[in-house]
């Protein structure tokens, strides 16, 4: 028989690789199939989650502003006092925005 080792009997060059490929399974029983084959669901869903970032931002801001043109609306001689918190709580959510986007971009690259 070609290509088997002399003496070697029908059936243990095939044992041979089966014995090769347990030891090789045994060297790392659960192999993590995310790093063996990567689908760029990480990247996708990172992406997802800074849109969704952008979204809850803009929701946020627009829903403060239009509490804020209804205050103001209703006591114009406190506009000065609104106008402040509105400002200052549009940056508050526009920090935490940036924050969660910079999150994401770092989960896209690393």
């Amino acid at each position: 028989m070609a290509g088997t080792r002399e003496g070697a009997e029908h059936g243990e060059s095939e044992m041979d690789l089966l014995v090769s490929l347990l030891t090789m399974i045994q060297d790392d029983p659960k192999p993590n199939l995310w790093e063996i084959h990567d689908f760029g669901v990480k990247n996708g869903l990172a992406a997802i989650g800074a849109g969704l970032c952008i979204i809850g931002g803009a929701f946020g801001i627009s829903r403060l502003a239009a509490a804020a043109m209804e205050g103001i609306s209703r006591q114009p001689e406190a506009a000065g006092d609104i106008r402040g918190g509105m400002l200052l709580a549009a940056a508050l959510i526009e920090g935490v925005t940036l924050l969660a986007i910079i999150t994401c971009m770092l989960a896209i690259f690393m």
